[in-house]
């Protein structure tokens, strides 16, 4: 029988405890008297939601058998996480856009690359991918700026506010 124990089991059972502990640790936030909700309703939500999708991953690494390797080397690394680097690059080239983009018109770059480069870059799918960059990202960047009063950076190009 292969053993069961990978990165993914590995990962969750990291990520349940790290959750455990802030859990625990949400019982000492100080509740404020100027809001509706206590102020540890919010990062309970999250933890909660992150340890269920931790234990999800847990039974998903438990079930499956132990993959084969995939090469080694430099080469059978930049393969097998390729996608990650990939994000990291692009949202390294979003914050380093910031300044001159703003939130606005580098959020939209962003996801339009994201979605072009990891799903696809079939001229079919462009408008698509536009579409969902612009509705997204417009969308979040109306909220925060009109609905929650967060300053986000407006960039150079569009100095909005």
């Amino acid at each position: 029988m292969q053993s069961r124990i990978n990165r993914d089991s590995v990962s969750a059972v990291f990520l349940l405890l790290f959750c455990g502990v802030f859990i625990a640790a949400s019982f000492d936030i100080e509740e404020t008297t100027f809001g509706t909700l206590q102020s540890s309703v919010w990062p309970r939500i999250v933890l909660g939601a992150l340890s269920f999708f931790s234990l999800l991953l847990l039974t998903q690494a438990l079930r499956k058998p132990a993959a084969a390797g995939e090469g080694g080397g430099p080469l059978g690394w930049l393969r097998r996480y390729r996608n990650p680097l990939i994000c990291y690059a692009l949202f390294l080239g979003f914050l380093v856009s910031l300044p001159v983009l703003g939130m606005l018109l580098g959020g939209i770059l962003f996801v339009l690359l994201m979605l072009t480069i990891l799903g696809g870059g079939k001229p079919a799918q462009l408008p698509l991918h536009f579409g969902i960059a612009v509705i997204t990202v417009g969308t979040m960047w109306a909220l925060f700026t009109y609905a929650l009063g967060v300053f986000l950076p407006g960039g150079i190009i569009l100095n909005l506010r």
